[in-house]
Order: C-alpha cells, then structure tokens, then sequence
C-alpha cells in the first residue's frame, strides 16, 4: 500500500471527526516522533508516519463499542488484556487500520497492536511506536522525554528507553491500584535481562 499524501490527510480528517482534540494532538506528535525514531534506526520512516497517525484511532470509543469489535472480530485478545479498558483501543486500532484505511503491512498492524502493553520479542519498529507514544513532544512530560532520548544515546540505548518507559508505566498502575497484565511484566523482566547483560 502506498501512503500518500491523499491518504494521510484522509486518515488525519477522519481522526479529527473520531477523537477529541488533545487525542488528535497526541497522534500528531506520535507521528512526528515515530518518524525521528525512525531516522534515528534506519528504520522505514513512511512506515512509522502511518503507525504514529493511527496507533491510537479507537481510543475515543466507548468501553462498550471496543469490547464488541473485540469479541465479534478479534478473538486473539487475551484475557489479561481485558483487564484495563484503557488498552482496549490498541488491538481495535489495528483492526481499524486494516479494515477502515486498507492497512496490510504486518509491521505496521503489530506495532499499532502493542502499542500499550508491549510483548517479548518486539521488533525495533514496534519499540520505536511503543516510545513515540510515551515521549512525543505535543501532550507529554519533557523531562520524561528528555531523559528517554538520553538514554536512546547510549549503547542498547533502545532497550534502556523502553525498558524506562515500562517501569514509569507499571509505578503507575501499582501507585493506580490497577492490574497489571501478565504480558507487560513479562516485557520488564525481558528488558531487564537485556539491558543487564
């Protein structure tokens, strides 16, 4: 699939009628952080442009609509998944990707897939969507960014970002009193191994 600019702006029109403002913000500086990721690991920077701007295209439906799309057309979803509805957009973000825009690019579908709770073996791609949504410019903490590039300047770099990213996200949910999903500890303790190597 080609993306251009056509398509894009089809994407970017539909994610201003579907999300509210600052969401549609947010996708905005995913992209854009996505695509200097990108550069910076000579990965595919057109493909990380499209991820970036739809990583997040369900998150404004409801519980409901989500857990629907989620029983009727994706029944890969985990039960541990289940558990906090504020990661259910990310598989039905996928699924939109794919079936709303004509998405078919594995790499793309399953960056946008573990955008939010990660999973052992992620690509670099996936890890570079996963860290342009906790560190991108327009709606997120610049001290959280700035100490997330830092680390993407050392060796393994990469691994100790993310790794950072996982265990502000995991304090989060401890401090929420929120469950943690099996997946995203397995992601940790993976990291952990990797980065103390």
């Amino acid at each position: 699939m080609a993306y251009t600019e056509n398509k894009i702006a089809e994407i970017q029109n539909w994610l201003k009628e579907n999300l509210y403002e600052e969401r549609y913000i947010h996708s905005i500086g995913v992209m854009e952080a996505a695509v200097e990721l990108a550069q910076m690991f000579k990965l595919d920077v057109e493909k990380a442009r499209i991820t970036g701007l739809l990583h997040d295209a369900a998150k404004c439906f409801s519980n409901e609509k989500l857990l629907d799309i989620i029983h009727e057309s994706i029944p890969e979803v985990q039960d541990c998944e289940l558990l906090n509805y504020k990661t259910l957009h990310a598989p039905v973000s996928a699924y939109l990707a794919k079936e709303t825009f004509g998405v078919d690019d594995k790499e793309i579908l399953d960056a946008i897939r573990w955008h939010t709770l990660g999973r052992c073996g992620m690509t670099d791609f996936e890890k570079i969507i996963f860290l342009a949504d906790k560190i991108e410019a327009r709606t997120r903490e610049a001290e959280f960014r700035h100490q997330c590039l830092e680390l993407l300047k050392e060796e393994n770099g990469i691994n100790k970002a993310l790794f950072r990213c996982f265990e502000a996200t995991i304090k989060s949910l401890v401090d929420r009193r929120l469950a943690i999903c099996h997946i995203t500890i397995d992601v940790y303790n993976e990291l952990l191994e990797e980065i103390e190597k």
